[in-house]
């Protein structure tokens, strides 16, 4: 059969659409491919500045952690100075203490042949079991003194179950008469008075002198 004009116009017409066609699906390749790009961007914008970010957080992270350690040598030393002042506030109230004792108990009648500071105890491993601040003794009795600058409630509860174990701690007194005593620059009259009331002698400071609160109707209990 012969192709006729009409059938090249209809093929040309056919051709002509499919390129238009392709032209518009060219397009919105195009355009899709730019919205690609320009998402890509995006979030290759978002990445940059979250790296940013990440990296800030990073400096100020690392900012914290050289604070923290600074910080950490601050509280050290402070602690380190604390406990050395502690200690020497310690010493000082034993050195009050220590003469004021052996006089207070002499006027007991009790008589005092040695006074030993900051006695210890030690497990077979080597680890410390009890520590006396003061210990008074003669050749019956002895004396296991607590000094505190401050003393409280907690500490006469201590130092009671401190003198319960002591004859476990310290073998060498386990045939001796043993006394406790609490003795503190700072003592308020309630602690006192329930000290008092355990059976402790109750040492303080008043003015210049270590004074023992006990008047002669105390009687003292033994461990």
């Amino acid at each position: 059969m012969a192709t006729t004009l009409d059938d090249v116009w209809a093929l040309f017409r056919e051709t002509d659409r499919k390129f238009q066609e392709t032209d518009r699906l060219i397009g919105e390749l195009r355009e899709e491919s730019r919205e690609t790009d320009r998402k890509f961007q995006e979030t290759d914008r978002k990445f940059q500045e979250t790296d940013r970010k990440f990296q800030e957080t990073d400096r100020k992270f690392q900012e914290t952690d050289r604070r923290f350690q600074q910080t950490e040598k601050l509280l050290n030393t402070i602690s380190r100075q604390l406990g050395e002042q502690g200690n020497r506030l310690g010493d000082f109230v034993q050195a009050m203490v220590k003469p004021a004792v052996v006089r207070l108990l002499r006027e007991r009648q009790l008589p005092v042949h040695q006074v030993l500071s900051n006695l210890l105890a030690y497990d077979d491993d080597g680890c410390p079991l009890m520590e006396i601040d003061l210990l008074v003794v003669n050749s019956e009795v002895a004396v296991a003194v607590e000094c505190k600058s401050h003393l409280g409630t907690d500490d006469v509860r201590e130092h009671l179950e401190r003198l319960a174990q002591f004859k476990a701690c310290f073998g060498q007194y386990a045939g001796y008469k043993l006394l406790g005593a609490v003795a503190a620059m700072v003592l308020p009259e309630d602690v006192g008075r329930f000290a008092y009331r355990q059976g402790l002698f109750v040492l303080a400071q008043s003015g210049d002198a270590v004074v023992i609160r006990n008047d002669r109707r105390f009687e003292p209990r033994y461990w």
